[in-house]
């Protein structure tokens, strides 16, 4: 066996989430990627927007490298919420590339810093706070994964589209009857146990 790169298997399973979570945006509206499709209104371009703001902030202010770009929805006194919603005038497209800019910024701090470089997380409790890039890149890809997770459901629910990447949808090869039969049958169980 080899020796591995801990840092290289870090930027791997980040990359990974990041491409998931673009993936979910391919071929929808305008309209279907704001569509909130939950109580708490998620979406898909806001989960996007969401996760974007918060790579800057962690691989920026926590490192004393701040992200160069304003973002007011994080600012104090913005809406709330603002940042997991895009506007109408904040296209997909700069939703993207605000998300590839930030990653791009994200990147530079990871291979500037070692694994055990100090930073300090100001929206942390003060027992909390002290963390090194390596803690740091582990809670930013369980987010990406948690969000990219998010993004899956909702976009099953716009279209029935499902899966980890292009290519790879990651469920069994079954027709549209089989998964037809399967969910009633996964209702009568849910309805059998909810009467016990």
């Amino acid at each position: 066996m080899t020796g591995s790169d801990p840092k290289a298997d870090l930027k791997l399973y980040l990359k990974a989430g990041r491409e998931a979570l673009l993936w979910k945006l391919d071929g929808l509206s305008e309209y279907d990627l704001r569509r909130p499709l939950t109580p708490t209104g998620t979406n898909l371009l806001g989960l996007v927007k969401h996760v974007a703001s918060m790579e800057a902030g962690y691989f920026g202010v926590v490192f004393d490298r701040p992200f160069p770009e304003p973002m007011p929805w994080l600012a104090d006194g913005a809406e709330i919420n603002a940042d997991m919603w895009a506007t109408a005038d904040q296209s997909r497209e700069w939703v993207v590339d605000f998300y590839r800019r930030a990653w791009a910024h994200s990147d530079a701090t990871i291979d500037a810093l070692d694994l055990d470089a100090p930073g300090s997380v100001p929206w942390w409790r003060a027992d909390k706070k002290e963390v090194t890039l390596h803690r740091t890149l582990v809670h930013v890809i369980a987010e990406t994964d948690r969000h990219a997770g998010h993004a899956d459901v909702v976009r099953e629910l716009i279209d029935g589209e499902v899966g980890m990447t292009s290519g790879n949808d990651n469920v069994p090869p079954v027709d549209e009857a089989w998964w037809k039969a399967y969910r009633a049958r996964l209702e009568r169980v849910a309805e059998e146990a909810g009467q016990a």
